[in-house]
């Protein structure tokens, strides 16, 4: 089986860390955001996935070249001179989708953190026999999404309504899909949206289906939904494989440490924080709901909570980090100073606080 992930644009809503590297390769629970996808796509059968992308596609393709051999999957790219939007990316990928096996094949936009119940989708796929499935997430404020109504019995999809004023259901298209190969008959080489225009085509000619994602969903395209996906993930784990988690008298509910990091005496750590590889945690530190990156150091009775510190960066002795502050790589926060919300561009040394919310350049 074959898959596309959707990796598109600059990720301007993640910056300053999508400066240093294309999105998909900013790291999300210790490791970058595209592996929990192919690692997944690879558990079920999947031998090569093809990225659609527009954008320093030698830096993914070089990066992903290590994990080619490590995972024994086939990365390659199919990179677009203009942006193709959600389907142009299909048409352009066509020849190596379409191997001739009528197969189906997986679409993944790249900012999609879920269980990725894959198989379970295959096996839906194929009891219903349509042309294509798409993946629904049920949530709490439909009218800011474009809903997804459904037949309730058989899962087959009636209509999309775009933001809808009154109630008429609560899932969302949660990018994440499986179609036949027919479907590529239906897209032109040009730019054009999946969700706008093909779906409802496919609904209108009733070859459409959903199927209610189990578990937790979260696009964390931005900072704000990255420490709410974090949550969500820890939360997973907790279920699936609470061996991953760590756990002692400095630990408060959810916290994944990697190997290589070091934490110091008197440290409180928790809940729903990610430590990454190579960083050092001296004594006396305060985590909570962040993400401290590869190579990061957090020096003596410093505290942090809902921020994410980039590569590389350093937090100095008794700082204060809160509120959405986000350190891109290489920042080095002083000692004893306050960030606010700061969003802090690569290489940058913070002498004096950030009392509200801004942009450091």
């Amino acid at each position: 089986m074959k898959a596309l992930i959707l990796v598109g644009g600059f990720g301007t809503r993640l910056r300053p860390l999508t400066l240093s590297v294309p999105k998909p390769l900013v790291d999300f629970a210790n490791k970058p955001m595209i592996l929990h996808q192919i690692e997944a796509l690879k558990d079920v059968g999947v031998t090569e996935v093809i990225l659609a992308i527009n954008y320093q596609p030698e830096v993914m393709l070089n990066f992903l070249k290590d994990f080619e051999s490590k995972l024994g999957i086939k990365i390659t790219c199919s990179q677009e001179t203009e942006p193709m939007g959600t389907a142009g990316p299909l048409a352009l990928a066509r020849d190596k989708l379409d191997d001739g096996s009528g197969e189906p094949f997986f679409v993944l936009n790249s900012d999609v953190i879920s269980e990725y119940p894959f198989a379970e989708l295959i096996e839906f796929h194929k009891s219903h026999g349509g042309e294509a499935t798409i993946m629904v997430t049920k949530v709490d404020e439909p009218s800011k999404y474009g809903v997804v109504v459904t037949e309730e019995a058989t899962g087959k999809v009636e209509r999309f309504v775009e933001k809808p004023k009154v109630f008429v259901g609560n899932k969302i298209n949660a990018g994440i899909y499986l179609l036949s190969p027919s479907v590529l008959d239906r897209i032109e080489l040009k730019p054009t949206s999946i969700e706008k225009e093909v779906f409802p085509r496919i609904a209108d000619d009733k070859g459409l289906y959903a199927m209610v994602l189990p578990g937790f969903w979260m696009d964390i395209g931005q900072p704000r939904d990255y420490i709410t996906g974090l949550r969500l993930y820890l939360d997973s784990l907790r279920k699936k494989a609470p061996e991953k988690l760590a756990s002692g008298t400095h630990v408060l509910g959810n916290v994944l440490v990697h190997e290589t990091a070091t934490i110091g005496e008197g440290c409180l750590i928790g809940p729903d924080v990610a430590i990454g590889p190579g960083c050092v945690v001296e004594s006396g530190v305060r985590l909570s709901r962040c993400t401290v990156m590869r190579g990061a150091r957090v020096k003596k009775h410093a505290c942090i909570s809902g921020s994410i510190v980039g590569w590389h960066s350093t937090v100095g002795k008794w700082a204060r980090v809160e509120n959405m502050t986000i350190l891109g790589e290489d920042v080095h926060v002083c000692d004893e100073v306050y960030s606010n919300g700061g969003v802090v561009l690569p290489h940058k040394e913070i002498k004096s606080s950030i009392l509200k919310p801004e942009i450091v350049m």
